[in-house]
């Protein structure tokens, strides 16, 4: 009896022993996958909205390291790009003399093609350039606009000289000066054509005397 009661003792600690065991076992799976999950890396979702955040920050920074002369350049140049191009139409249908109409047709052929590439050169900066003229250069498109035969001729000729002397000085100045190495390869390479255009209107302008 003894002996029995010594086995069944022994039997119940060993059964307590075991369940100890199991407990702990459990205990630690359920630690390491806490601690698995604390190190998981974020979900792709958070992923792509630090990325979207870093894009954007990098798109700001672009455009905030262009100066001031530079934004007042490339704004100008936009407008006065869509000018030449809209008086260059007007010049093609309006015009009586066939030099100016010639010379609107390069207006709107050469003033288009440096149009896109500024829009190019905005894109990879990250900077948004106006879209249309300011009130000064609308005044001068009604103005001529309102205008026909001799007189047009004579009032495109006149303001493409005008302008095209102004434009000059300003590509000239961005070339020499500008901050932004893209945009000061722009205005290098867009001066000939405006000098080029210059001798072309001065041309048609003695025509229509």
């Amino acid at each position: 009896m003894k002996n029995y009661v010594v086995t069944l003792f022994a039997a119940v600690t060993l059964v307590a022993c075991k369940k100890n065991e199991t407990t702990t076992a459990y205990s630690s799976t359920d630690s390491a996958a806490t601690d698995s999950m604390a190190t998981m890396p974020a979900s792709p979702d958070s992923g792509t909205a630090v990325s979207d955040s870093a894009n954007a920050a990098n798109t700001n920074g672009m455009k905030n390291t262009l100066s001031d002369q530079d934004k007042k350049f490339a704004d100008a140049a936009a407008r006065g790009g869509i000018m030449e191009v809209m008086m260059g139409e007007l010049a093609g249908t309006r015009a009586t003399n066939p030099a100016v109409k010639s010379l609107g047709e390069m207006m709107v052929k050469d003033h288009s093609k440096a149009n896109d590439e500024l829009k190019k050169w905005a894109s990879t900066a990250g900077y948004n350039l106006p879209t249309g003229l300011d009130a000064e250069k609308q005044k001068k498109y009604d103005d001529l606009k309102a205008k026909n035969g001799a007189e047009f001729d004579r009032m495109y000729t006149d303001l493409m000289v005008s302008d095209h002397k102004k434009d000059i000085e300003e590509f000239k100045k961005a070339g020499a000066e500008s901050k932004d190495s893209s945009l000061k390869a722009f205005a290098n390479k867009t001066l000939p054509t405006l000098e080029h255009h210059l001798m072309e209107s001065e041309k048609a302008k003695k025509a229509v005397r």
